[in-house]
């Protein structure tokens, strides 16, 4: 049994809040170096489709594919009590060959 393609229609407002910040690390600069991609902080309930969607409205690049992952929070001690950071998905961009992205919003 073989489903329909789902064409959907995102929202700018949506679009707006699926990526909530650029992750800017040492790893994120050499990922960005050596494979064209660029690291974001998503939402937890983000679709890969939802999130080129968002770069590509918002920077005015190509995206060639985007992967996903969660990292779950760490279990920490403050004092004598242990509480737990919160979980993050995050989103490895990879731009098409001759794209770049500036954080200033533009594109080269």
């Amino acid at each position: 049994m073989s489903r329909a393609p789902i064409n959907r229609t995102f929202t700018e407002g949506r679009l707006a809040q699926v990526l909530v910040a650029p992750i800017i690390s040492e790893k994120a600069t050499s990922v960005g170096e050596q494979h064209n991609q660029v690291m974001f902080k998503v939402l937890q309930d983000a679709t890969k489709t939802e999130i080129k969607a968002a770069v590509e409205l918002m920077f005015k690049v190509e995206v060639d594919s985007v992967r996903v992952l969660n990292q779950k929070g760490k279990t920490k001690r403050f004092g004598g009590r242990t509480g737990r950071r919160d979980h993050v998905r995050k989103a490895y961009v990879s731009l098409k060959a001759g794209q770049e992205l500036n954080f200033s919003g533009e594109a080269a």
